[in-house]
């Protein structure tokens, strides 16, 4: 319950320009609040319905931009490179938070 009230309460404050997109969770509450991205507003405990969402707005792997994307299709998902609430705009994965050189596969 509090959740959907922060939710909500974090929803209006973009509604009225009071709050600026500093995460890319940020940026996705902006066009319809927490429900952007989690059912009913709350983050499933698997993180699946958001990886979901995550291909229903943008595609597949294999359809995204970057040779990255395709490279690990059916090996990750979203999630696992890319963390909304903690990533400011703009910024992007590393490959060496999974590659020693950033090169190796």
């Amino acid at each position: 319950m509090l959740k959907k009230l922060l939710c909500a309460l974090f929803g209006l404050s973009f509604a009225f320009g009071v709050v600026a997109a500093d995460t890319l969770a940020d940026m996705h509450a902006e066009m319809n609040g927490c429900e952007s991205c989690h059912e009913d507003g709350s983050p499933s405990s698997d993180g699946a319905f958001e990886n979901e969402q995550c291909v229903a707005c943008h595609g597949g792997l294999t359809e995204l931009e970057g040779e990255q994307h395709a490279a690990h299709a059916d090996m990750l998902v979203c999630s696992d490179c890319h963390a909304p609430h903690d990533m400011e705009v703009g910024q992007k994965p590393t490959c060496d938070s999974c590659h020693d050189d950033g090169r190796t596969p």
